[in-house]
């Protein structure tokens, strides 16, 4: 086990810097100070996962405000969709670049970028005179978001001892499972009583108190590395993921030529950034370093998230799609169905973490999976008449599932990286998570409605058609979830960061799970 004080081990000790010099230069140097004992969480990390609650919730919130905006703003449907589109498009083109930027700056100099960035995204979107302006507003938001979660987990997995990993992680997944559940429940509960800029309004005071709160507290964690940015890298990685999620976003449009050829240039220029990634690793300056994806630990966890990931995003439109459209609930009915589930994922996460630390993934991820598989194979059986009750199951069993299985996996994915590393990998974590979300959405969506076509042409009725369609797209998603049963299996159920010699970047070793040393790959 790492020793928790004072060296200088993988699980470095956290870092209390003097304060930094008023002409803004570079910070005084870091004195150590005790890390974190008992099992008590680290402030710092409690602070960070208060403002990633804060600032994921927006990712959903505009979900149920479409037609309050379509009237008062005078845009169409297709139009209004952008405030969600947009966000998350920015959130994929920002990520890929969070690892190098994470290295370089200090951990209250990112916070403060961060929120402040975030703070001023809220007040133009709550000022909005006009549709264009109300984007350029989540667009600005979706910048300081996308920096968060790759703060909070770096600095988890810097700060936090390996054995006391799992508990943690699991406050964790309570703010970053929960909030998206709360996003349309709060949203329709405002939506009931006000404007739509109340939904900005209201989180305006929330996250300037977090902020200051945040910079009241927060102390810097380990040195920052000086390095030139490499712009062409940061153009390809912006437009690519950009290009891609964007193009998969519009498959539910029923054109699919033209998202087709979106998501082809994505890939390409995706391929590009990958090419120039692999050339600058030989001077030690990527904006994402793709070693990470030599670790095999890393690699598996990594294909089980993104699946995960995409599977839950499927179900998450579909089950709105079919309780308001066919079942006849209203936007805050359908919230307050499925904010069970999302409340029991995140208030589980604590005692999975624990669980994790005690036993190991393996006992969490594999029933874990299993579970996922079953809950989407249980919504294959919807009908008009299927009591809520079972749909509430089914949900809850899901949310469950992914709580046992996205804590450990997380743990595990990131543990097996040298903490030179941790950056990169959260930032290549976040980025598959927003192209798995664009992914699942085209994903049932085509088949949906392909499947609804079909059997509309051949003279089913609609209602019939559009619950067949939902069945066959919930059995595609399940399908996929084999995909997670079977990377759970070949995971590990601890893994071991390799270490780096001293001045390099690259790992030297393998995972405890008898993987072999990657370095001479690395090397070139």
């Amino acid at each position: 086990m790492a020793p928790e004080h004072g060296t200088r081990t993988r699980h470095r000790a956290t870092r209390r810097r003097t304060p930094t010099n008023t002409s803004g230069g570079n910070p005084m140097p870091a004195v150590p100070s005790a890390s974190p004992t008992g099992r008590r969480t680290p402030t710092v990390i409690m602070l960070l996962v208060l403002a990633t609650f804060v600032v994921i919730l927006n990712e959903t919130i505009m979900i149920n405000a479409i037609p309050r905006l379509m009237t008062d703003l005078d845009v169409t449907e297709r139009s209004a969709q952008w405030v969600s589109t947009a966000f998350m498009l920015t959130m994929a083109a920002v990520i890929p670049a969070t690892g190098w930027f994470l290295q370089r700056v200090t951990t209250r100099r990112a916070y403060t970028i961060a929120m402040g960035v975030f703070l001023a995204g809220t007040a133009l979107s709550a000022l909005a005179p006009a549709f264009e302006v109300l984007l350029l507003g989540r667009i600005i938001q979706a910048g300081g978001t996308a920096v968060m979660m790759p703060l909070l987990m770096t600095t988890l997995m810097t700060v936090v001892p390996e054995h006391d990993r799992g508990r943690v992680m699991g406050n964790v997944t309570l703010a970053i499972s929960v909030a998206p559940a709360m996003g349309p429940v709060l949203s329709g509960l405002v939506l009931q009583a006000g404007s739509w800029r109340w939904l900005f309004v209201l989180v305006l005071p929330i996250a300037g108190a977090v902020t200051w709160l945040g910079l009241l507290r927060l102390e810097n964690i380990g040195e920052p590395q000086a390095g030139a940015i490499d712009v062409s890298s940061v153009a390809l990685a912006a437009v690519g993921f950009g290009s891609l999620v964007y193009g998969l976003s519009r498959f539910e449009s029923g054109n699919v030529t033209a998202p087709a050829l979106i998501v082809a240039a994505g890939l390409a220029l995706i391929g590009l950034f990958a090419a120039r990634q692999l050339r600058l690793q030989r001077t030690g300056t990527p904006l994402l370093d793709l070693r990470i994806l030599l670790i095999g630990t890393y690699a598996k966890a990594l294909i089980l998230m993104s699946v995960a990931f995409l599977a839950m995003l499927g179900s998450m439109i579909l089950l709105p799609l079919y309780l308001q459209n066919l079942r006849g609930l209203s936007p805050l009915e359908t919230g307050l169905l499925v904010m069970p589930g999302g409340l029991a994922m995140g208030l589980l996460g604590p005692t999975v973490g624990r669980l994790f630390d005690r036993f190991g993934g393996r006992v969490l991820v594999i029933p874990g999976a299993v579970g996922i598989t079953a809950a989407l194979a249980g919504f294959t059986q919807i009908s008009m008449s299927m009591p809520y009750w079972q749909l509430l199951a089914l949900h809850i069993l899901l949310m469950v599932s992914l709580a046992a299985a996205f804590t450990p996996v997380f743990t595990l994915g990131l543990g097996a990286l040298p903490h030179q590393l941790y950056s990169h990998g959260s930032s290549m974590l976040g980025t598959l998570q927003q192209v798995a979300a664009a992914l699942g959405t085209a994903l049932v969506v085509t088949v949906m409605s392909t499947r609804s076509a079909e059997l509309i042409d051949g003279g089913t009725d609609p209602v019939t058609a559009h619950l067949d369609g939902m069945r066959l797209a919930f059995g595609v998603s399940a399908a996929l979830a084999l995909v997670v049963i079977v990377m759970a299996v070949v995971l590990p159920s601890r893994s071991h960061a390799p270490e780096a010699a001293a001045g390099e970047h690259a790992p030297e070793a393998a995972s405890d799970e008898g993987e072999q040393p990657a370095v001479e790959l690395m090397k070139g």
